[in-house]
């Protein structure tokens, strides 16, 4: 039954109506509503940045930018068109970002965008250290308190970068000699949490699921062999919990879309 509401739910996100979740409306916060709830959850959190023309942009990414092509003086209504690049913003990516036979993002199905999410809190080892890569060491300590994670969930790394929004040199960790410093999953982790865990996909509130320092891109070349869910630029985390939630993604229909922005969602019980 809930597989069935939550495609519902997607339809409403790509179609806009994504504040008609809960009557009543929670805000973007995720404050409850004292409304009546057609979904049964208790909280909805929206983990999406608003996109605008100050996001950080990953180094040599095209600029976002909004132009007005009708207004109400003019043409009686209000009309603007976008060019943002397919990995800007909140965003997940596809299988041929990364490999040059993978599939487009418009090759996922409805089915695949609902998925059980677990949320791993490292802000304390990300700010110790900005290029903090979450080892199986940690996530084995994060079991040990919480239970394994769930086959087919989607595991989402909350390091605290999503203070750092709207200071591109803080939040890409910019060395002056062309490094990135942000924290992310090491490529062992991965490579454990999919033979081990068959989890669904991965998330994080950094430009990117591998930590700066990984030009090898090892956690994006695995999820997306499969391929997997790879999101990245999350927000709110810190108010998902560790266990028990679900997540509804919406990313645009492109065709061959190496990526695409996307508005995530989290349903909290």
């Amino acid at each position: 039954m809930f597989r069935t509401i939550a495609a519902l739910v997607i339809g409403l996100l790509i179609g806009g109506g994504a504040i008609a979740l809960v009557k009543g409306g929670d805000d973007d916060s995720g404050e409850k509503s004292s409304a009546t709830n057609p979904l049964g959850v208790a909280k909805v959190v929206d983990l999406s940045h608003t996109v605008d023309e100050q996001i950080p942009l990953w180094p040599g990414d095209p600029p976002m930018k909004f132009t007005t092509v009708a207004n109400f003086k003019d043409d009686g209504y209000y009309l603007r068109k976008f060019s943002i690049g397919e990995h800007s913003a909140t965003h997940m990516n596809a299988p041929n970002s990364f490999h040059a036979n993978g599939v487009g993002i418009d090759h996922y199905k409805a089915s695949d965008l609902i998925r059980k999410a677990v949320m791993i809190d490292v802000k304390d080892k990300a700010a110790a250290d900005p290029d903090y890569a979450f080892s199986v060491d940690d996530l084995k300590a994060w079991e040990a308190e919480n239970g394994e994670v769930p086959v087919g969930s989607v595991v989402l790394l909350n390091t605290g970068w999503t203070q750092y929004w709207r200071n591109p040199k803080k939040f890409f960790g910019l060395d002056g000699k062309g490094g990135l410093h942000f924290p992310g999953f090491d490529g062992e982790t991965t490579k454990y949490l999919l033979d081990q865990r068959d989890i669904a996909g991965v998330g994080i509130d950094t430009h990117g699921v591998d930590p700066g320092q990984d030009e090898t891109y090892a956690t994006n070349t695995q999820m997306l062999a499969k391929p997997r869910i790879v999101l990245e630029n999350l927000t709110n985390l810190d108010q998902m919990p560790a266990t028990g939630a679900d997540i509804v993604i919406a990313p645009l229909k492109l065709k061959d879309g190496s990526g695409s922005p996307a508005t995530v969602t989290g349903l909290i019980p």
